[in-house]
């Protein structure tokens, strides 16, 4: 027998499905399949060319979040090992790790990662429910067809596509406002308390989410609201006889159910709805920041880099810093709107151009008729499906409890509907645009103003400003819709003046034809080179990654490397911890030998790996590397005994031996060596670590007797580099350069982590990773390059 109720079983919902799509117009499906379409577009770009995750190191954050989530904590218990598994973004707090973001979009990405195992899923959603969210509100704002049109606006749009198909919170923020959006619109349409409560519950967990983003999409709609209270107050007053104050007061006795009862005017019972959700997840997020900083006006982010939210003057985070003028703003911004319009809205510099047709077709409308859409509208059928569209201005004897009656569409009162709704949507894009000049993310997110190729937003476009794509969408959508009915009408007057309607309909055909087809390639290829670009790091990551994607690891301890510093995932976001730090790989910063050897105390009994690669991490998709994960372990004894070989060209003269510890010790050299002039094609090397330091066991017989003293090191943990450095008669060099930790143990044993870093460098005797051995690479090095290490311990 199903536990589910009778309406919510699969065949009863399949037959309601069905239904509706039998009810369905043909704008409905083609919305719904717009929707549809750019949720798979934003999953299979997520799971290609994003497979090993983007250059924005956010989304190992928000991943890392939302796993914390899944695991019913807001943060790692790391405890001594904090700085060892420190992610990137993450606070450390006595031991605490917990990240700058706030959990909404981390929250969104845990449920499809938990519900399916995979986070894009979500990212798909988003997707569509912004362009199906979009088309709701197009169609509200301009009409059904132009909605339409609005949808497939902003689905195409590079800055969508690609930012959506990221994990980063903008989209999801974004669909939060859009929901606010419809939400408030659909309650003041249709007098809808519900309606008013889910824009509330929106806008509110938008707030949660980003803060200032939401109260930037929302500041327009605030600012009507209190226009509507303050007009219901005094409307009140008006028929009460009594004055605005008295009238406000009495109306905050009804709200508070004081003396008499009396219903309180719709406007006011609505709005005050949706600004109590909000101003409850405002709450929420005051009592977030409580638990997570320890103060409700201190915000994560800002315990990360006091010096990075919204503001003029300094700005700083890490070790970056600006001063941040309103002149630097005005630049930065400016170029980043001129962004937006050539390169980020759809079809680059024709979507911004059908934008603004569609911005001069609604005022010409508005002046014309108060309507504007009547442009593009000839008949009911593109109207909004709800018949019961209200008048913002209503006529004030036309008012029942304080609240405005509806009439059909296309009356009076539909029209002021809509000139609400385009002016609420060209105040959004005032606000978004006004708004983010007082924050200084836009400016680092283009880094060099002159190229639009670097900085992450040659990748994402200028993303703070992500929801200006909202009203840019509405307004291309109703610059298409009037094309389209110019069009239409072009056709008739052709038909009028005597030509064949069939001649005339197939000119028109080819018309359209040609303006689909333009359009289609000027969006491709405006998308076409942010894609290639994303593209290109990912297959940067697919190489670095690969040895990780071909290990199957049980309960593995991974040690990786830190080019950017010490931050887990700051580059490597692919490789993430879980929320206990004890699943079956353990990711740890391959950091000072003492720490390291805590973090191998702590996990004694796991398969210790090295991650590794030859040449040098940038963020320069053309620059590669080689990767190596090499399998470790711990040797300990009394003494270590290790015989290093080295291959030798012709060319070299003579090769000097030296072994010298990074920290040391007192009680002896701080390094020892000898040189062999008598040479091979391959050179053997004895050397010993004992409690007492490190040897070259060959020293006194090579005839350098000083050479085989102990060199002491901290028997805490130390690094010990062994070297041979090849010299030819020119004096140029090539040493090979090996470096094994190693520490002393309470029983005085000697323990080292084996194999050794090995390394080869030109010229230099230390080269980093840029001379990393790969032994299994050999065309990474000359032919003649050997570099073999054996070694036994004595007890």
């Amino acid at each position: 027998m199903s536990l589910l109720p009778p309406s919510l079983r699969p065949p009863r919902l399949a037959a309601r499905l069905r239904q509706r799509l039998a009810s369905a117009d043909r704008v409905s499906l083609a919305a719904a399949l717009v929707a549809v379409a750019a949720g798979l577009l934003t999953f299979a770009i997520a799971a290609t060319v994003f497979s090993h995750h983007s250059a924005n190191h956010d989304e190992g954050v928000y991943l890392t979040q939302a796993a914390l989530l899944l695991g019913g904590q807001l943060e790692f218990h790391a405890g001594p090992l904090a700085d060892a598994v420190h992610p990137w973004f993450f606070i450390e707090d006595g031991g605490r790790l917990y990240p700058k973001y706030n959990p909404v979009p981390a929250a969104m990405f845990a449920v499809s990662m938990g519900l399916f195992g995979e986070p894009r899923v979500t990212l798909a959603v988003v997707a569509a429910g912004n362009a199906a969210l979009v088309y709701l509100l197009g169609s509200m704002a301009v009409g059904r067809r132009a909605g339409l049109a609005a949808a497939v606006c902003f689905a195409a749009s590079p800055m969508a596509v690609a930012t959506s198909s990221a994990f980063l919170p903008y989209a999801p923020t974004t669909f939060l406002n859009l929901i606010f959006a419809v939400g408030y619109l659909r309650g003041v349409r249709d007098r809808s308390l519900a309606a008013a409560g889910v824009a509330g519950v929106a806008i509110g967990l938008a707030f949660f989410a980003r803060p200032y983003t939401a109260v930037l999409f929302a500041a327009p709609f605030i600012a009507h609201a209190l226009w509507r209270v303050g007009s219901a107050v005094r409307r009140f007053g008006v028929e009460s006889g009594t004055s605005t104050p008295r009238a406000f007061a009495a109306l905050g006795r009804r709200a508070l159910g004081v003396g008499r009862s009396g219903e309180l005017p719709g406007p006011i019972r609505r709005n005050g709805l949706t600004a109590l959700f909000g101003v409850l997840f405002v709450g929420v997020t005051l009592a977030y920041n409580v638990r997570m900083t320890g103060s409700p006006l201190t915000f994560p982010y800002q315990v990360f880099a006091p010096m990075d939210g919204p503001g003029f003057g300094e700005r700083r985070i890490l070790g970056h810093s600006v001063d941040y003028t309103l002149g630097l703003a005005l630049e930065s911004n400016r170029y980043a709107l001129q962004e937006i319009a050539t390169r980020w809205f759809v079809a680059g510099p024709l979507g911004t151009v059908a934008a603004l047709v569609g911005g001069a077709v609604a005022a010409y409308g508005w002046r014309a008729s108060g309507d504007p859409r009547e442009p593009v509208v000839t008949d009911a059928s593109d109207a909004d499906a709800d018949p019961a569209a209200v008048d913002a201005d209503a006529d004030p004897a036309a008012v029942d409890g304080g609240d405005e009656i509806g009439s059909s569409p296309g009356s009076a009162d539909s029209r002021a509907f809509r000139r609400l709704g385009t002016l609420l949507l060209v105040g959004v894009a005032v606000s978004v645009a006004v708004g983010n000049l007082y924050f200084w993310g836009t400016h680092n997110a283009l880094a060099d103003l002159s190229d639009p190729t670097d900085g992450l937003a040659s990748l994402f476009g200028p993303f703070y400003h992500f929801d200006l794509l909202v009203p840019l969408s509405v307004f291309g959508g109703l610059g298409v819709a009037a094309a389209a009915r110019a069009l239409s009408a072009a056709r008739e007057r052709v038909v009028e003046s005597g030509a064949s309607p069939t001649v005339a309909s197939a000119a028109l055909a080819v018309v359209v034809a040609l303006a689909v087809a333009g359009g289609g390639v000027a969006a491709v290829d405006a998308a076409a080179d942010p894609m290639e670009r994303n593209a290109a790091v990912d297959e940067k990551h697919e190489a670095a990654y690969a040895p990780i994607d071909e290990a199957t690891f049980e309960d593995g301890l991974v040690f990786v490397p830190t080019p950017y510093g010490e931050w887990q995932n700051h580059p490597f976001q692919y490789l993430r911890n879980g929320p206990g730090l004890d699943g079956e790989v353990v990711y740890a910063l391959d950091r000072d030998p003492v720490e390291n050897f805590a973090v191998l105390d702590a996990y004694p009994n796991r398969t210790l790996y090295r991650y590794g690669y030859q040449g040098v991490w940038t963020a320069n998709p053309e620059t590669r590397v080689t990767p190596k994960l090499a399998v470790l372990d711990r040797r300990s004894g009394a003494q270590l005994d290790a015989e290093t070989t080295v291959g030798v060209p012709d060319r070299v003269v003579r090769a000097q031996v030296r072994v010298d510890p990074r920290r040391g010790a007192a009680g002896g050299p701080d390094h020892v060596s000898y040189t062999v002039s008598d040479l091979g094609d391959s050179l053997a090397v004895d050397w010993a670590v004992t409690p007492e330091g490190v040897r070259l066991s060959d020293g006194a017989a090579a005839g350098a007797p000083e050479a085989a003293e102990p060199v002491p090191f901290d028997p805490e943990g130390d690094v010990v580099a062994v070297t041979v450095t090849l010299v030819d008669p020119t004096g140029a060099t090539f040493t090979y350069r090996q470096e094994v930790t190693v520490r002393v143990t309470e029983d005085d044993t000697v323990e080292a982590v084996w194999p050794p870093e090995r390394s080869t460098c030109r010229l230099v005797t230390e080269c980093g990773n840029e001379g990393t051995y790969l032994p299994d690479e050999p065309q990474t090095h000359p032919e003649w390059v050997v570099f073999e290490t054996e070694t036994e311990t004595s007890d």
